[in-house]
């Protein structure tokens, strides 16, 4: 028998999050952000930590409660922009590698955020959001009063609010300011009623690269486009059509090329996203990737990560070549391609790749992965011949004392005989011969992927004597362009089908699970998956529903997506309220038998909790087992970066509702 524990809820207090390396332009050194939850504070810190590739040992470089991140290097190398809540709102610092205070360069009103150095090292770019008669030189308000006045907000837009940010300001927009190092002056050179992403600035100084919805009714636009600002005459380019979502540049070092990321949305938010590189020389654009049935980018659903920066494409100094990441068969990989058509996996092992800064001038980049075992860490690989070295052991003493469960990868047969693939794990201090209860755990998106990389929520069930089957049905990302839209208009169908058939398969294949005893839970699309499963089978025991939809007709007017999301996914409007309801797991509240515990943010703004309190209400009425908790402040990510106190009290509430039922 094992005498070491499995994960606890209480754990997240221990463990330690790695992200966003970052490799100086002489590739010697790396620099990243390490996250951790201060117990006493009950919130994430995080800050910078140091790494010399020749000595590889780990330095902390900025200290403090606060949070850090999106390190820069300067072209030269000598000094690091990021950014930090130090004093308040987030602002822009500088800090000298040879060492000392670090230097404030911005001081907005709203914060500044996403600095990007120009060539010469003498100015940063960074976004700024500004509202209704603000200038980008307007400090931060000093000791505002806690009762501010209140006001009625006046609404004439449909997107006026989101999950991330709330009630949106409408008179406020995201502006591109550069700051100049020596003289301190601020100068606005993206401005206007629209938000403007900051991209990147070309390697020989002439343009900033930026993306822009410049549509009039933006209610109905889902694009956004790629723009060149020309710095000197101040004149912009139109790299992209209006005819797609475009994002991510990445400028070739000769200036010559620039790589981004998109698609034209054939198949609306079930599309692949492409590679593209654009040849300012013969003003053209190619799609690197239109016969590559996988999507380029990060799609991976997991509950751990913090301060996880999608990673852009980076090139190799001959302008020619390039690498970047690609979602594909429960694993996310670097890919190399070139400017002949060249493409193939540089990485592609069981893993989850979330982060990369690659050595222009030798293939050797520092990558940030996380696997089934390791919650993350940071490796030098040379992309050339896979060799791998590990820089960070952020999580080894405190994992040497808990025993994790391995999972093993499964693939077996959905619905219409299309391959599903799959993990199950076993229960920690697994004995032969013992039965032991089984959940399903269903991911979000619903265009999204389970991958091989660590789940906490996993870990905790695991310890606590539950075995876990989780899978990629149809409609999650990884498996080609038919599998994600096969989803849409289907919800229910067979996305419901591939799921009944893991379960089948697992029961088929492990004589270890009590088929008597199975649970299942979900989040978002997976909450919404929980409610149709328990209106339409009573072989699960218990089940807890997290996030979810039980309503397509008010969902339509109540989540900040809900009035084009329906259209997208349930192909169906509020013109086709039969279809709309046809869809809605509260249709078959009646045939619930299965205790039901509901777990719902109130500040979810993507699911809003009107969805679980009309399911509570609807199981309550008639006399079902079921029981509703209400996270305050919390919104759709509470799972994710959620309130610490909060992500343990959920997990706690998930872990005893199946220790009561199963």
């Amino acid at each position: 028998m094992t005498s070491k524990q499995g994960i606890k809820p209480e754990d997240l207090y221990q463990l330690k999050s790695v992200a966003d390396p970052q490799l100086s332009p002489d590739g010697t050194e790396v620099v990243y952000v390490e996250t951790h939850i201060d117990e006493k504070k009950k919130d994430y810190v995080s800050n910078l930590f140091y790494i010399n590739l020749n000595d590889k040992i780990p330095q902390q470089w900025t200290f403090g409660e606060h949070k850090t991140n999106s390190a820069v290097w300067s072209p030269d190398g000598s000094k690091l922009a990021f950014v930090s809540t130090r004093n308040g709102k987030p602002q822009i610092f500088v800090l000298p590698k040879a060492g000392g205070e670090a230097k404030q360069v911005t001081d907005c009103k709203n914060g500044a955020t996403s600095p990007v150095w120009s060539p010469c090292g003498k100015k940063i770019a960074f976004s700024v959001r500004l509202g209704k008669d603000e200038t980008v030189n307007d400090k931060p308000e000093k000791d505002q009063k806690e009762d501010k006045e209140l006001k009625p907000l006046e609404i004439e837009k449909m997107k006026h609010k989101s999950d991330a940010a709330g009630f949106i300001d409408m008179e406020q927009f995201s502006q591109i300011a550069t700051v100049n190092l020596e003289s301190g002056d601020v100068e606005l050179v993206v401005e206007g009623k629209h938000n403007y992403q900051l991209g990147t600035w070309s390697p020989d100084g002439k343009y900033l690269a930026y993306t822009a919805d410049l549509t009039e009714d933006l209610d109905f636009s889902f694009m956004s486009d790629i723009y060149l600002l020309d710095l000197e005459t101040k004149d912009t380019r139109k790299l992209t059509e209006g005819s797609g979502m475009f994002y991510q540049t990445s400028w070739s070092p000769n200036s010559r090329y620039i790589a981004y990321v998109g698609s034209e949305r054939e198949f609306e938010n079930a599309t692949h996203a492409k590679l593209w590189i654009y040849d300012l020389e013969n003003d053209n654009k190619t799609c690197v990737t239109s016969d590559f049935d996988a999507p380029v980018g990060d799609f991976v659903a997991a509950d751990f990560l913090q301060g996880v920066a999608a990673p852009r494409v980076q090139w190799l100094e001959d302008s020619e070549s390039f690498y970047f990441q690609v979602t594909d068969h429960g694993n996310t990989s670097i890919y190399f391609g070139n400017l002949s058509g060249e493409l193939y996996p540089a990485i592609n092992d069981d893993q989850y790749v979330y982060g990369f800064s690659l050595n222009q001038k030798n293939d050797k980049a520092v990558v940030a992965i996380s696997t089934t075992t390791n919650p993350g860490d940071l490796f030098c690989v040379n992309l050339n011949t896979g060799e791998k070295e590990q820089l960070t052991n952020v999580n080894e003493e405190f994992l040497k004392t808990r025993e994790l469960s391995v999972p093993e990868a499964i693939e077996f047969e959905g619905a219409d005989g299309w391959k599903v693939s799959g993990w199950i794990m076993k229960p920690v201090g697994y004995e032969e011969g013992k039965k032991y209860p089984l959940i399903l755990e269903i991911h979000g998106g619903p265009h999204a992927m389970y991958a091989n990389t660590y789940f906490n929520e996993f870990q905790i069930l695991a310890a606590q004597g539950f075995a876990v089957l989780y899978t990629n049905p149809r409609g999650s990302h990884g498996y080609g362009q038919n599998f994600v839209d096969a989803v849409r208009g289907d919800y229910g169908g067979n996305d419901y089908n591939d799921l009944m058939a893991a379960v089948d398969y697992a029961l088929e294949k492990y004589d270890f699970i009590d088929q008597d005893r199975l649970g299942v839970t979900g989040g978002s699309y997976g909450g919404f998956m929980t409610n149709w499963i328990v209106g339409h089978t009573n072989r699960f025991k218990a089940a807890v529903t997290q996030r979810s939809i039980c309503n397509w007709i008010s969902f339509y007017g109540v989540s900040d997506i809900g009035y084009y999301f329906t259209d997208w996914q349930i192909l169906a409007g509020l013109d086709d309220i039969e279809k709309l309801w046809n869809h809605s797991p509260l249709k078959y509240v009646n045939n619930v038998e299965t205790p039901l515990l509901i777990l719902h943010g109130e500040k979810d703004y993507r699911c809003p909790i009107e969805q679980a309190e009309q399911l509570f209400i609807a199981l309550k009425h008639r006399k079902k087992e079921t029981k509703f908790v209400r996270f305050p402040e919390s919104n759709h990510e509470l799972s994710r970066s959620g309130k610490p106190t909060l992500r343990i009290n959920r997990l706690e509430y998930i872990r005893d509702w199946f220790v009561k039922y199963l």
